[in-house]
């Protein structure tokens, strides 16, 4: 079924939980998210990221989600994760898209707002969510960048200023956290976290969820933190499930092989609703 982000991301936010979004690019892992979910009983944002909607094709994307938000038995929306151009997010806008990202972090301040301005220009009238950045999330990037050093963390007043001028429905927030995998221990900075959340009524976001242990994403849950993304361990459980089974079988069918890389999957991701508690387990 589809439930607005903005509704469940509220309904998040009163009940100390978050929304878990977990990157799909294909069919395969598509599937293996919503029977998860559909188990936990968890609502679930299904995310393409601008490199999956470029290659796949938004249309096709949007089709494949539009099946799950309307069959299935718990709230489904599909996101595109960070889009680094306003034509990409008003494309999917226009093929249906309930929510996008821009992603205009690396620029200034002032571009940033500016470019998320244009977005909800055109997704706003068609009730379409928008996701902005502020800070910088570390390690690389889609466009191959590599972000390091000290220039991540968000800055409490630039929270305050891009969320008034803009009105952004939901902003991620760099704190730490890093795309990809973790070389150690993920230091994130809670205390920043907890003065943006006092700071702006905008609903927050981690993005970078793999490799973080489950006491920091429920410490983020309770410093403001509504949506928690997950990417590198699915497509990582899909490759490696995938070699393996190969390797056991030469001569196995597309079939054989995928159905066990869809359990290998819904088992990689089902701590991470347990620990977003948005099953209402341990609430």
């Amino acid at each position: 079924m589809f439930v607005p982000l903005k509704d469940l991301l509220e309904q998040a936010d009163q009940g100390g939980y978050a929304i878990p979004a977990f990157n799909y690019a294909t069919l395969w892992d598509l599937l293996a998210i919503i029977k998860t979910c559909e188990e936990e009983k968890s609502p679930v944002i299904v995310a393409s990221n601008s490199q999956v909607a470029k290659n796949v094709g938004l249309a096709y994307c949007q089709g494949m989600a539009a099946v799950a938000m309307r069959n299935a038995s718990v709230p489904v929306v599909n996101h595109l994760d960070h889009s680094f151009g306003i034509e990409q997010c008003r494309e999917a806008v226009d093929v249906g898209y309930p929510s996008v990202m821009i992603d205009a972090s690396k620029y200034s301040l002032e571009q940033n707002i500016d470019w998320i301005r244009q977005v909800i220009a055109f997704a706003h009238p068609k009730g379409v969510h928008v996701e902005g950045e502020l800070g910088r999330i570390k390690g690389k990037t889609l466009e191959g960048e590599f972000v390091e050093g000290e220039d991540f963390l968000i800055q409490v007043d630039e929270a305050k200023r891009l969320v008034e001028e803009s009105g952004v429905d939901s902003l991620a927030v760099g704190i730490g956290t890093q795309h990809g995998f973790y070389a150690g221990k993920p230091e994130i900075n809670f205390k920043r976290l907890a003065e943006v959340n006092a700071a702006i009524p905008t609903k927050l976001v981690l993005h970078g969820g793999t490799g973080i242990p489950a006491e920091d994403i429920r410490e983020a849950i309770k410093n403001g933190i509504n949506k928690v993304n997950v990417g590198t361990i699915i497509s990582h459980t899909m490759v490696e499930t995938l070699r393996k089974n190969l390797a056991e079988d030469d001569k196995a069918n597309s079939l054989s092989i995928m159905f066990p890389v869809v359990e290998a999957i819904q088992e990689a991701i089902r701590p991470w609703i347990r620990t977003c508690m948005s099953n209402g387990k341990a609430r």
